[in-house]
């Protein structure tokens, strides 16, 4: 029997997330980890040089222009939990208006990005790519930015990474995640309403509250 989105959404909401072992293995697994990556959507740590960056990129920033593409950049590595089926099951959300992609271009070209899915408050982060320099840091910041300004809780960033914990995400135990997706799961939350913002504006925005 094969996964529905109804299904997926109905597991993110009890707190567990699927994986597949690689690209060619067609079974997916379930996971709740003992210690559950978040990232503080008031902590966001965004060093000196990433402030410079930000203020002097010509990177540029979009919502949902080409969420295949950033999930196709997000496999395109040699060792990936994405195959067809967990691809084909993120496409039926985006269409459903339940999977979202934050962009970086540069010149046209798109060479990062994030996606993930939102259920009420909270934001379950699936994956990220980067194809040049800062591009992941700068996609991060302009989600953390968005995800303040569409009224989000919870930051779910699943595993926490040495490049996520530099940014100021955290581990927690299973028990204070699913205490923190129960408090956000049913407020609502919106991820395409917020302005899009340039990385120059959302690091002026750090720098002011900081």
């Amino acid at each position: 029997m094969r996964l529905t989105p109804d299904v997926l959404m109905q597991a993110y909401a009890s707190g567990i997330f699927p994986m597949a072992e690689h690209r060619d293995d067609p079974e997916i697994f379930w996971v709740d980890p003992q210690r559950r990556g978040v990232m503080p959507l008031d902590g966001f740590h965004a060093s000196r040089s990433l402030r410079r960056a930000m203020r002097n990129t010509r990177f540029e920033i979009s919502i949902n222009q080409d969420f295949a593409g950033v999930v196709e950049g997000c496999a395109d590595r040699a060792d990936t939990w994405i195959n067809a089926e967990i691809r084909r099951l993120y496409m039926a959300l985006h269409e459903g208006g339940q999977a979202h992609a934050l962009e970086v271009w540069e010149g046209g070209t798109l060479v990062g990005g994030v996606y993930g899915v939102t259920l009420g408050a909270a934001f379950f982060g699936e994956s990220m790519f980067s194809r040049r320099t800062n591009a992941s840091k700068i996609a991060l910041a302009c989600l953390v930015d968005r995800l303040n300004d569409g009224g989000f809780m919870l930051f779910d960033t699943q595993f926490l990474t040495e490049h996520l914990a530099s940014l100021g995400g955290r581990e927690i135990s299973r028990a204070a995640y699913h205490a923190a997706l129960a408090a956000a799961r049913d407020v609502p939350a919106s991820f395409t309403l917020p302005p899009l913002r340039s990385p120059q504006e959302v690091v002026q925005r750090i720098t002011q509250r900081s």
